[in-house]
């Protein structure tokens, strides 16, 4: 089980607050559970995780060894919850630099409909370049703007290089299982396709196949995946009491937010969590930012970035909180180094290992940041690996929706990203959108 540590609220909050709104946790909690509360139509990511492997598992798996094996490079296209969440686990897994030296059998993976910038457009097609290259489309519609403008330049290049036949064979899409123009072309060009399960929106999805394709191509246990995902879901929907620590980080972020705290900074000692803050950062920003409510998310990565907001987290407005997220040392350990002339002046770190030295900086962080009058929320996730992974995402998909019904808003609708669309519709002057 994850590990919430409040211990470093204290001072900022008291424990009759936490236990003054332990009803209301348990209501929010229940209200979630018992699908009655705004939004209900949209809780099919609660019941997503199983134990045993499904014949969708499996058919994904199966797609997944033959992109492997027939792809030097792998494109993911998709928006939001379409590639936060698989991009996230991927990075979380192998690394920022994953794609380093990988081809044909472990292709690279790359992520395109996530924006319109032409540079990057560009960038893509130059690695695309004389590699054989196979792509996951995922919208539930097939018409949002971003991805359905890189699907349709990827597919004239996919036709381009091995004809309508072939590039069919490497389509793969990912939509509705029954309405919507992705879901027609998928039909009428016969490709292979996955389902949206309808009642799961975008930024509940990765333990789909949205997220769970993209996975297996990169050689990530799905079937693990989910078994630590269904062990969460067996768990944590299980105990009702602060024992829990879903109960622990939704109540007390919700206290915190109450008390003038309304922007929170999760902050990771991981350079491959950075992308796994990003998919946080949509869960919580768009579940929880409405009806002129929400505690605002921002993601990031320490040590790097106290060298750039450490100065503002530490005596800046004192409207901030932070979440640490925390691992456990790998098994390959680091070891700094001696030198004979010592400049540096490193030699009093020789022979230990750098884990020991990362501690001892988030140690310190800690504390200064206390002191400085920044309550921190440490999470614990503890060994990281496949099952891990499937546990965090769970994890955080249920501390949202509890959190969202404890704030008193539908954490499952998105009605402000329609006002962007429609202005850019009009001045684009797409058909419909002329007022």
């Amino acid at each position: 089980m994850i590990k919430v540590d409040i211990s470093n609220v204290w001072g900022q909050l008291s424990l009759p607050d936490l236990l003054a709104v332990e009803q209301e946790i348990a209501s929010a909690h229940q209200t979630l559970a018992d699908g009655t509360g705004e939004g209900n139509d949209f809780l099919g990511w609660l019941d997503l995780p199983v134990a045993e492997e499904t014949e969708e598992m499996k058919r994904i798996q199966k797609a997944a060894d033959w992109i492997r094996a027939n792809s030097d490079v792998f494109v993911v296209v998709g928006i939001g919850g379409s590639y936060l969440g698989p991009r996230a686990a991927i990075e979380l897994m192998q690394g920022c630099n994953h794609n380093i030296g990988k081809g044909k059998g472990d292709p690279q993976i790359y992520f395109a409909g996530n924006t319109l910038s032409t540079r990057a457009w560009n960038e893509l097609q130059r690695l695309l370049e004389g590699k054989d290259f196979s792509l996951a489309v995922i919208s539930k519609s097939g018409t949002t703007t971003e991805p359905a403008i890189a699907f349709r330049a990827l597919k004239w290049m996919l036709e381009r290089k091995y004809g309508t036949d072939g590039a069919s064979k490497r389509i793969f899409a990912i939509t509705d299982p029954a309405k919507g123009a992705l879901r027609q072309m998928a039909t009428e060009e016969g490709w292979e396709s996955f389902i949206i399960p309808p009642a799961a929106g975008g930024r509940y999805s990765v333990l789909t196949a949205v997220g769970l394709l993209p996975m297996a191509v990169a050689g990530i246990d799905i079937r693990k995946v989910m078994k630590g995902a269904y062990d969460a879901k067996t768990e944590y929907n299980y105990v009702r009491s602060f024992e829990n620590p879903v109960w622990l980080y939704a109540g007390v972020r919700n206290l915190l937010y109450r008390h003038g705290k309304t922007t929170e900074i999760m902050a990771s000692w991981e350079p491959g969590y950075k992308m796994m803050g990003g998919w946080w950062q949509q869960l919580f920003g768009e579940s929880e930012g409405k009806d002129g409510k929400g505690i605002f998310p921002v993601s990031v990565e320490f040590t790097a970035d106290l060298h750039s907001l450490g100065q503002m987290i530490q005596q800046g407005e004192r409207n901030i909180f932070e979440t640490m997220i925390r691992f456990d040392a790998p098994e390959k350990v680091a070891v700094v180094g001696s030198d004979a002339k010592n400049l540096d002046g490193l030699n009093y770190l020789a022979g230990k290992q750098l884990d020991f030295v990362d501690e001892q900086a988030y140690q310190g962080t800690l504390a200064a940041h206390v002191d400085g009058g920044v309550p921190v929320i440490t999470v614990d996730m503890g060994a990281l690996n496949d099952e891990k992974l499937g546990e965090l995402f769970y994890f955080f998909e249920l501390c949202c929706g509890v959190s969202a019904y404890l704030l008193g808003v539908n954490p499952f609708n998105q009605p402000g990203v329609e006002f962007y669309k429609r202005n850019m519709f009009q001045l684009l002057g797409k058909p419909g959108y002329e007022n």
